[in-house]
């Protein structure tokens, strides 16, 4: 059963008690990621994430680990183009000293100006290596320019330009007008009562205000690109991909049922036809991102260059494959059970069941039980499945972006010759 309740200040609370576990699994989510930048301070909400764990007024970074450690706690923290969640999780008897460590956290961050610049340095070097992991930077620069002139385009850890730019009050400045208790959720799973939580959650959580936040305003849309970026390695990494379904879209679950088809794994049409059957490439999936008001559906493929023409033809051909070799009643219902299954499965954690009702109630503002998420999923028709596809993969609105030697492939040929 999950409860709901929200402080006197606006900060709403979402509960699930799991009495036969031993942990408790806590996280508080803010509705503030990169798409909440200015090109002027991009990376700033990841960068900001990163000083959190970097020491308060009464505790160093090292104490702060070394308390957690303590307790044989687990703490970290994710910045996403959408919000930006901070989490620990911890046995039950250990978890009044856990929200101690994390509010004091998330309140009294120092944001030491000695701690900023040794993580100007940190930052740099993860950017680096994004720079150096082809299959993340052809991602990148497929939603920069599908999202071109929106923030949400941006990339999550910014530019060397960018974070390098930063001092004690772009944090303090930016923190007072984008953390507020009207866009943060706590969300928590495990073995505790209802409402002895909400009381531990009071006591820290009361005095939180924001007097500066506005909501954003968000409209991004997607346009069609063709982004290339060369670089001196072996594989071409290549992203084809098409515009999908904002995040409450009424299609959500058949979206997931036929990406599970189509490319979520080593059973779909896509593995199957391209590497196995074919041998063209070594890796190929696909995948869905929604957002807030729009969406992206993406196949990416990693191969050699010199194959990545028929590649292209052949991925191509198993899209429209998708029509006149359809679908069967047999195919859907086996996949709609794999699907229920690892759902089933993942709700065995109390973390899994923390990220779970967190995620859902902050961007869309319910919480589907889990019989009621089975229910949508066996919902899903061959009907309705087909509607989608026919309005996704729409040639003229395809985008592609790849990484590495691309200088001899003909890209907006092998577009044009797949419409």
């Amino acid at each position: 059963m999950y409860e709901k309740t929200t402080l006197n200040n606006g900060l709403t609370i979402v509960m699930e008690e799991i009495p036969f576990v031993r942990s408790i699994a806590f996280g508080f989510w803010v509705m503030n990621g990169s798409r909440n930048e200015s090109a002027e301070v991009n990376g700033i909400s990841h960068f900001l994430e990163h000083m959190i764990f970097r020491g308060t007024d009464s505790r160093t970074a090292k104490r702060i680990a070394d308390e957690m450690d303590a307790i044989g706690g687990q703490m970290n923290a994710y910045t996403s183009k959408e919000y930006t969640c901070y989490y620990t999780r911890v046995l039950d008897t250990h978890f009044d000293k856990a929200l101690d460590i994390l509010a004091d956290m998330f309140f009294n961050s120092k944001y030491d100006p000695e701690n900023i610049e040794k993580e100007k340095s940190i930052i740099s070097e993860e950017i680096n290596m994004c720079e150096d992991t082809p299959e993340d930077l052809a991602h990148d620069i497929l939603s920069s320019q599908v999202f071109r002139g929106h923030a949400l385009g941006y990339p999550i850890l910014g530019t060397k330009e960018t974070i390098t730019s930063f001092e004690r009050d772009t944090f303090v400045d930016f923190k007072n007008k984008h953390y507020s208790p009207l866009n943060t959720l706590v969300a928590v799973a495990g073995n505790f009562k209802a409402a002895d939580m909400i009381k531990k959650i009071e006591k820290y959580f009361a005095g939180f205000s924001a007097p500066d936040y506005k909501e954003a305003a968000f409209n991004a849309e997607y346009a069609p690109a063709l982004v290339t970026k060369e670089k001196p390695i072996e594989q071409i990494h290549l992203c084809m991909a098409f515009p999908g379904l904002p995040v409450n879209s009424g299609d959500a679950y058949t979206l997931s049922v036929l990406n599970t088809l189509f490319g979520g794994g080593m059973s779909s049409r896509l593995f199957q036809a391209i590497r196995e059957e074919r041998g063209l490439v070594y890796s190929i999936y696909a995948y869905a991102q929604s957002y807030l008001d729009t969406g992206l559906y993406t196949i990416y493929a990693a191969l050699n260059p010199q194959q990545t023409s028929e590649a292209f033809q052949y991925i191509s051909e198993e899209i429209k494959n998708l029509f006149s070799n359809r679908i069967t009643e047999d195919q859907l219902k086996k996949t709609k059970d794999q699907l229920i299954s690892n759902y089933v499965l993942s709700l065995e954690s109390s973390a899994s069941r923390m990220n779970s009702i967190g995620r859902s109630q902050l961007l869309l503002h319910r919480i589907l039980s889990p019989d009621e998420l089975i229910s949508e999923i066996e919902k899903v028709s061959l009907d309705g499945l087909y509607r989608l596809a026919e309005s996704m993969f729409d040639f003229e609105k395809m985008s592609v972006s790849a990484v590495g030697r691309i200088s001899e492939i003909d890209f907006k040929g092998l577009i044009d010759n797949a419409k």
